[in-house]
């Protein structure tokens, strides 16, 4: 997945504004880390951690509202990947849907699969069953390559 860009960061920022909510340094804060943590899929005491290092004074309620607020608001989404912990990542204006994963089931390691290689089958489903698909989620289980080199 690309890094986002500052002007992306700044529209996220700005959608949090008019949608109503104060842009709290702790609020902040917490955004900046999902940015600059993508890729890394953080849990929410992940994300509490590194932003108590520059933001002492707060709370883990206050990461685990904020989240949720974020992904009500469609700004973060949630990772689910088999293992009961969800997982956070920051959700990019030109993605129509979440984007695929790739999980090991030895070391755990969660790889993005770039581009949506869906779009032929959702196509199909929505002409055979004539449903809206709005969204989906794959994630493919199995053993990244670092992995399968130690096995042999």
């Amino acid at each position: 997945m690309a890094k986002m860009h500052a002007d992306e960061v700044k529209r996220l920022k700005e959608n949090l504004k008019a949608k109503g909510y104060k842009l709290t340094p702790q609020r902040r804060a917490i955004v900046d880390c999902i940015v600059s943590s993508e890729g890394k899929h953080l849990t929410a005491e992940e994300i509490y951690d590194l932003v108590k290092e520059d933001c002492a004074e707060i709370g883990l309620a206050t990461v685990y509202r904020t989240i949720a607020m974020l992904e009500e608001l469609g700004i973060v989404s949630r990772l689910e990947l088999g293992d009961n912990i969800s997982r956070y990542e920051i959700v990019h204006e030109e993605e129509n849907h979440q984007h695929h994963h790739l999980i090991c089931n030895n070391c755990s390691k969660v790889l993005e699969v770039e581009g949506d290689l869906l779009d032929i089958l959702e196509q199909n489903i929505e002409e055979k069953y004539k449903f809206k698909i709005k969204n989906h989620s794959v994630r493919f289980f199995g053993i990244c390559y670092e992995c399968s080199k130690e096995e042999q």
